[in-house]
């Protein structure tokens, strides 16, 4: 009998690092790909806004309200890319049903719920 998730480890779908395969590369849509690289981007300002702030010697005040908001962003990035990713998984079993749509939707409720 065919695993149905044996799909999902051929070599094709495999990320590679330089010390081995690991867990499936999680596929994106392009519309989620292009949502999570603006996030990151964004972060990516917040960190150089944050890295500035100390090298001029900021109170401590602005700094954790800017280390508070790249936490805030960053916990957004997660939720989205895990969210998408219980999406993608859980539809792409053969055997998807209305069980696994509720599935997902509570575990998606969940993670958005923990990153919080």
């Amino acid at each position: 009998m065919v695993s149905p998730l044996e799909g999902m480890w051929s070599k094709k779908n495999l990320a590679y690092t330089p010390w081995g395969y690991r867990l499936p590369a999680m596929p994106h849509a392009p519309e989620d790909k292009r949502k999570a690289l603006l996030r990151v981007r964004r972060i990516q300002g917040q960190t150089e806004a944050l890295a500035r702030a100390l090298e001029a010697g900021e109170d401590c005040g602005p700094v954790l309200v800017q280390l508070a908001a790249i936490r805030g962003a960053v916990n957004g990035l997660m939720s989205e890319i895990l969210q998408s990713h219980i999406r993608e998984e859980l539809g792409a079993l053969p055997e998807a049903d209305d069980r696994h749509a509720r599935l997902a939707q509570d575990m998606t409720t969940l993670v958005r719920t923990y990153l919080k």
